[in-house]
């Protein structure tokens, strides 16, 4: 049975190291390392001439060995008078220096500061169980009295993290130096029930109390040391050792196609984000050449968050195009700078070797792959915080398409992008691009500064967007007999001002009423996506149930659409759009209150559950009979175009009726432009035929 936790948050829990050392048994030596593991980083701490305590020695072979390398000086204690009698006996005639005594580590006879080391193998983690940590913290405050001034408790766990926050605890509040190295585990038999890295905590006493915590981390016995603040980063630390441990353990025992095993490795000084590797292997059955065994694929900065690379079925499908037994898709971090193809190659090599599948040859040359060689651009241009939506960036991303694009991003998901706009020079007048974001030759980061780069309000970059707005077909928009009739439309959700704008630029005879819960987007919106409200454009900010609530009591039927297009900040819920309180019944029934006769009710649903799904169509149905849906490629969403069904004949919803209705629309935007020269991308009739009757 493997000891591996499940997941790395299992590390935390006292409940999973209980069980590890249940199951560990008799072999508890065997998990920290023999000598030649071990040896070099005792040898950079422990000189040959030093007096050493050898604390809870067991039956370990670790001081024979190091006897037999120099050290003369050592002094092993054991509670147990058996492994004592054991010992001593096994080595009177070899090792007639090396003496054991039965001595208690929480009380020793030793005189202060009587030694210049003093060694721990697992006996740290064995005592932390005891009495609530009480014998552990006996046990450290005596080798502090017995280590002399410049010693070092050197000692070799497995990073339990009460434990190792007890130790580390313990020795800060008397001013020591802590530093602690991660020992990870060299690659052995697949078959082994256990692959965490041994960690070496080395505490060194100072003469005076050091004022000002020093504590440090270091990978493997040479490793430079990263010095970290406080005792939490050191924790956190620890935990990603002990997680990337798990993962190879898993790619070493293998994975298939379903799995989505990931990491993030952090840049080395600052301790930040820098690569997050996620892990594809192929289908089984799938027709690999012999020689493709591994690859790298480098994300292009920016296009992280496309479906291609940040879902299940996307890499997938880029493992199957890239056909290697295992793909390794890297994707780079905001607020991180990377020089070229060449130099990332470098960064990862030594690691991403550490993820390969079984079998590969030794010396294998393993490929990177990327869209054209290029890294792609981005940049950062803006960053706050949200009282209510947390730290968000503004950035100007280069997409694949070759086109540049602004987004909003709130880093609490930060792979989600709540808000994007096509950005076009300031001197341009017109923009006939076709909206296509497939794969095109990179191009250089832009000449021209942010300032000189203006938000093309003609261009919707958000699919789910261009379907409501393709969903005013429904109302007739466009046919010669709507020609003056005006059209009210309340939005809940501005996000950077896209679709509002869109509207108001584009649909002739329209006001818009933005509902906005949260005023930084606002400023957001106007400082950096070009939005400007005017007497046709009004925001009102405030929360959106509450809006709706006020407007009932208002009375009148005050709009023909109501959309929803408004995220869920709550991420344990399987419905991210939108918040589950917009789709309760008595919500439902007030929007319904507030339609003018014609009115239609549109709603963004992001959902993945399955039956959440089912039970929220089922409560729009109560409302609104006739519902149609339409898919977004590529993503979750969905749009869901709703209306009461007593004002529509059945043949309103034909194919051939509402073809002629995209049409009317779609020829209406492209002769509407208010307060824009440029044309708008869409392509009505192409949106509303694949649409769905629920």
């Amino acid at each position: 049975m493997s000891l591996l936790p499940r997941t790395a948050e299992e590390f935390s829990s006292a409940e999973y190291w209980e069980r590890f050392f249940k199951k560990r048994g008799e072999k508890a030596f065997e998990w920290y390392g023999d000598y030649n593991k071990l040896c070099g980083v005792l040898h950079k701490y422990i000189k040959v001439q030093d007096q050493v305590l050898v604390v809870g020695c067991g039956n370990s072979e670790l001081s024979e060995q190091l006897y037999d390398v120099g050290y003369k000086h050592l002094t092993n204690i054991d509670i147990s008078e058996t492994v004592v009698s054991h010992m001593n006996q096994r080595n009177a005639e070899r090792r007639p220096g090396l003496t054991f005594q039965q001595v208690d580590a929480t009380q020793t006879p030793y005189e202060d500061a009587s030694y210049q080391a003093a060694l721990d193998k697992g006996t740290l983690d064995a005592m932390a169980s005891e009495e609530e940590g009480a014998l552990a913290r006996n046990m450290l405050t005596e080798v502090g009295r017995v280590l002399s001034v410049g010693g070092r408790y050197v000692c070799v766990t497995l990073a339990q993290e009460s434990v190792i926050k007890l130790a580390v605890e313990h020795f800060v509040q008397l001013g020591w130096a802590v530093r602690l190295h991660c020992l990870q585990e060299q690659s052995g038999k697949e078959e082994d029930s256990f692959a965490l890295p041994v960690f070496v905590l080395v505490c060194t006493k100072f003469r005076q109390p050091m004022p000002t915590p020093i504590l440090e981390m270091c990978l493997g016995e040479d490793g430079a040391p990263v010095r970290l603040t406080q005792v939490s980063e050191l924790l956190s630390a620890v935990r990603e050792h002990q997680a990337y441990s798990v993962l190879r353990k898993k790619l070493h025992t293998g994975t298939d196609a379903s799995s989505n095993l990931s990491l993030t490795l952090c840049h080395t000084k600052t301790g930040l984000p820098r690569y997050t590797l996620t892990v594809q292997d192929c289908s089984p059955g799938a027709k690999v050449p012999r020689s493709n065994h591994f690859a790298i694929f480098i994300v292009p900065q920016g296009s992280e968050t496309a479906w291609l690379y940040s879902s299940s079925e996307g890499r997938r499908q880029l493992a199957a195009s890239a056909n290697f037994r295992r793909l390794i898709i890297v994707a780079m971090h905001r607020n991180q700078e990377y020089t070229d193809m060449q130099a990332v190659q470098s960064e990862l090599s030594p690691m991403v070797m550490d993820l390969a599948p079984r079998g590969m040859p030794a010396n294998h040359q393993v490929p990177f792959l990327s869209v054209g060689g290029d890294l792609g651009w981005r940049e950062e241009v803006s960053r706050g915080v949200s009282e209510l939506s947390g730290e968000y960036c503004v950035e100007n991303v280069r997409g694949e398409d070759g086109e540049l694009y602004r987004r909003l991003v709130f880093l609490s998901n930060a792979a989600l992008v709540q808000s994007e706009s096509h950005l076009v020079s300031s001197n341009t007048t017109s923009s006939h691009r076709k909206k296509n974001k497939k794969k095109a030759k990179p191009a250089a980061p832009p000449t021209t500064s942010s300032t000189s780069l203006s938000v093309d309000s003609g261009f919707l970059c958000c699919a789910h967007h261009e379907v409501m707005v393709a969903g005013l077909a429904m109302l007739g928009v466009g046919a010669p007999e709507s020609k003056d009739v005006p059209l009210s439309v309340l939005l809940v959700g501005l996000g950077g001002g896209g679709l509002p704008q869109f509207l108001r630029d584009f649909v002739p005879n329209v006001t818009v009423e933005v509902v906005e819960l949260d005023p930084v987007v606002l400023e957001v919106a106007k400082e950096w996506f070009g939005f400007r409200p005017d007497d046709r454009l009004t925001v009102t900010l405030g929360d959106g149930l509450e809006r709706i609530c006020a407007l009932e009591k208002q009375g009148g039927c005050l709009f023909d659409v109501v959309m929803f297009d408004v995220d869920n900040k709550d991420s344990t819920v399987g419905m991210s759009c939108p918040p589950a309180a917009f789709v309760e019944t008595s919500i439902l029934k007030k929007v319904c209150s507030l339609f003018t006769p014609r009115g239609i009710f549109i709603l963004n649903l992001v959902c993945r559950d399955s039956v959440l799904r089912k039970s929220v169509l089922q409560r729009v149905s109560a409302v609104f009979p006739s519902i149609l849906s339409r898919k977004i490629d590529g993503e979750v969403n969905e749009v869901l175009l709703c209306s009461r069904g007593e004002h529509k004949t059945p043949d309103a919803w034909t194919p051939g009726t509402l073809n002629q209705a995209a049409k009317n629309l779609q020829s209406t935007l492209g002769s509407n432009r208010t307060g824009t020269s440029r044309s708008p991308h869409i392509d009505i009739v192409e949106l509303l035929k694949d649409l769905k009757a629920e």
